[in-house]
């Protein structure tokens, strides 16, 4: 059976309720903004850092840790949007920024990511989406989710990332050209965020840096890929194969940052910047077009779902 055409593909639907004028403006690229979503998440890692270099306590490093751990979500938004070339309107200073701001200090690297990526816009929740693992399984029991948190915040996955990472940089960077700019990347970011607070007396605090990555940040990353893709009904409907997520001001701060959770709205037009899709979210909303589509108040809510599945009957004594 043939797959309907996306909207990102022809537009046709979009079309439908939104003119070219507003379309445009959507589209429209604000370097101003970019740099302020750069900075927004930089200074809230800072913040969380300095927050236990004056307050060192356990209750500090935790808040911190997911602070961090979030932020480390928000810079993998920015790879992310770099991918689509829509960070910054000159090419070469959205791939460096999106690189050496952004990938490089959370050991990611833009170059491979971009086709990675639109494979996954191209064939969304289909057999070929390269994302379809993340989100299969589910719904899950409560206990499953448990033991995946668990493995979050205990760093089991995240030592499993890490060991991906280190396999597709180091561990090829003899024999890749790409890989090895990425293994210089990942090497020049982190030693200069361990200078730079060796310099202001705590290099210590880098500490926080990678437990972050190692906990939080896989779990906010595993919360964020249940919310965008789980559970949808429909893989051939653009309108019904992704969702968005309508986040409060704590959920962007410790989810949903640099408006991630707009992810409907990104898939029906993908080359929107991240700070137009409230703007798209409310046009769409007006227009009568998501009265069907996948929008979910929460991450409550949509967790809820994912763990719905009822536990499985114990077994009956012989």
């Amino acid at each position: 059976m043939s797959r309907r055409p996306a909207v990102q593909g022809d537009g046709a639907t979009l079309r439908e309720v939104l003119g070219r004028e507003e379309i445009a403006a959507l589209l429209e690229m604000n370097d101003l903004r970019s740099w302020i979503s750069l900075a927004v998440d930089w200074v809230l890692i800072a913040a969380g850092m300095a927050m236990v270099a004056a307050w060192p306590n356990p209750l500090t490093v935790i808040l911190a840790l997911f602070v961090i751990g979030a932020r480390q979500l928000g810079l993998a938004v920015i790879m992310h949007e770099a991918s689509h070339r829509s960070l910054f309107r000159n090419r070469k200073l959205n791939d460096f920024a999106g690189n050496w701001l952004a990938a490089y200090p959370i050991w990611s690297d833009l170059y491979p990511y971009r086709p990675y990526h639109l494979q996954h816009h191209a064939k969304t929740g289909g057999p070929e989406d390269p994302d379809l693992g993340l989100v299969r399984p589910f719904p899950i029991t409560r206990s499953s989710f448990r033991r995946k948190v668990l493995r979050d915040l205990s760093g089991r996955t995240g030592i499993k990332f890490a060991r991906a990472a280190w396999r597709r940089t180091f561990g090829r960077a003899r024999e890749d050209e790409l890989a090895r700019r990425a293994a210089i990347g990942v090497t020049v970011t982190n030693g200069a965020l361990l200078g730079l607070l060796a310099l202001l007396g705590h290099p210590e605090l880098y500490l926080l840096w990678v437990g972050a990555w190692l906990t939080t940040h896989t779990l906010v990353t595993r919360i964020r890929a249940i919310a965008e893709h789980a559970l949808t009904p429909d893989p051939d409907d653009p309108l019904r194969n992704t969702r968005t997520t309508l986040a409060g001001p704590l959920e962007r701060l410790f989810i949903a940052p640099n408006r991630v959770n707009y992810h409907l709205e990104h898939h029906l037009l993908m080359t929107v910047p991240h700070y137009r899709l409230p703007a798209m979210h409310r046009l769409l909303r007006e227009r009568g077009l998501l009265d069907r589509a996948c929008v979910e108040r929460g991450y409550l809510a949509v967790l809820r779902r994912a763990v719905s599945r009822p536990e499985p009957e114990p077994a009956a004594a012989a």
